[in-house]
């Protein structure tokens, strides 16, 4: 197996509301696992957060993510984002018009000046997206 690059995104409380969203959006089989499944509660307040869950979609994304405990430090914010980017308009629209239901477009999905169409969003659970889709070859 090639070594693959996956964004693996942190919660609080709400990885699994999270995740089935992103399934919703991008398909595929999601395995979710709880700190209960692996003993690993240091809190019976956390046996039933999200320790480990992983989306694997029919078109070859991965995304990861879980909860992070009370007694650990979770920082939303902007400090990274995650890119989407091809030549599959329908796709990538699709995934563009899931992503941005209910959450904030900070950028119009649209003819950017290099030629392809970019947009920028941020879902409902404060995940920043960047959709790039290619424009016709010269």
């Amino acid at each position: 197996m090639p070594t693959r690059l996956n964004p693996y995104l942190s919660f609080r409380d709400n990885a699994r509301e999270a995740m089935e969203f992103y399934k919703n959006v991008f398909g595929g089989e999601l395995n979710v696992s709880t700190f209960a499944d692996f003993q690993a509660s240091q809190d019976p307040s956390e046996d039933n957060l999200v320790m480990h869950a992983q989306l694997d979609s029919p078109s070859g994304l991965t995304l990861m993510g879980s909860d992070t405990p009370a007694r650990m430090d979770y920082n939303p914010g902007n400090a990274f984002s995650v890119s989407l980017s091809g030549d599959d308009e329908a796709e990538l629209r699709g995934y563009w018009e899931k992503l941005s239901d209910g959450g904030t477009v900070t950028m119009p999905l649209e003819k950017a000046i290099w030629g392809d169409s970019f947009g920028m969003c941020t879902d409902k659970f404060g995940v920043q997206w960047l959709v790039n889709i290619a424009g016709p070859k010269e």
